[in-house]
């Protein structure tokens, strides 16, 4: 389930508050301190495929099309 899922489902549950705090124990995403799921791309947000190397914060995509822009040069 994502965040955004996790976020519309309280519309149908705030008539139920117990449900709501039940549902709330079960599915709320977990608070992270360390692992690949923390980095996000601060561009798009994505997780996977991420580049920290320089302090660049930047999903593999992202980093493709800003390379340029950032004063990377393509050899080949």
């Amino acid at each position: 389930m994502t965040t955004s899922d996790y976020q519309k489902v309280f519309k149908q549950l705030d008539h139920k508050p117990v449900a709501k705090a039940k549902f709330i124990k079960f599915n709320e995403p977990k608070k992270r301190s360390c692992g690949i799921r923390l980095w996000k791309c601060k561009n798009c947000g994505r997780t996977a495929a991420h580049i920290k190397k320089y302090g660049i914060n930047l999903c593999r995509q992202c980093f493709r099309e800003m390379a340029v822009g950032l004063g990377f040069k393509k050899f080949s």
